[in-house]
């Protein structure tokens, strides 16, 4: 760390934000393929940028820099995703005893997170109810809570379609 060097000042960093943030936002939504999440993203990296803008020590890295940092936060994003565990990454399912319908997918897309999350765990990637509590850090009973009102709301929203549904108790 040298002795003199500037410190990156408030006018500056506003100064290259302006021009960089249109790059920043192509690169937050080719990691993230959303643009609410991200704009987040670039909010947040400009942020973290301009709040630790003196630790950057050479002005030429920059870009650099402040790309990593919104990588960073891409990554963090996408980590948050991957423990909410969206729809589309559901595990293969066994064609032994459960097919799962397009009807039945929806139903469950159209589920609050929390009791999606629930559902996905128990049902569609078979872990023990103690198992699904710990991966979601809750107690046991809030699961079982969460599981049963996810059915409940399953059940209702399914029986609304067409031919309804049948399916086999657990």
């Amino acid at each position: 760390m040298g002795l003199f060097t500037p410190a990156l000042d408030k006018e500056t960093y506003l100064a290259f934000i302006t021009g960089y943030k249109a790059t920043m936002y192509r690169i937050a939504y080719g990691y993230l393929g959303r643009e609410s999440a991200a704009l987040d993203a670039v909010d947040e990296a400009v942020y973290q940028g301009y709040i630790h803008r003196r630790q950057l020590k050479e002005m030429d890295y920059l870009k650099t820099w402040l790309t990593r940092i919104l990588i960073n936060e891409c990554l963090k994003l996408l980590k948050t995703e991957k423990r909410l565990l969206p729809l589309d990454g559901l595990p293969d399912f066994p064609e032994q005893d459960t097919e799962v319908t397009l009807p039945t997918r929806m139903a469950v897309q159209s589920l609050p997170e929390e009791l999606r999350q629930v559902i996905v765990l128990r049902y569609f990637a078979d872990h023990t109810l103690k198992e699904t509590a710990k991966l979601l850090s809750l107690p046991e009973g809030t699961v079982a809570t969460r599981a049963r009102k996810a059915l409940t709301l399953l059940r209702v929203e399914l029986a609304d379609e067409e031919g309804g549904i049948s399916h086999e108790k657990r």
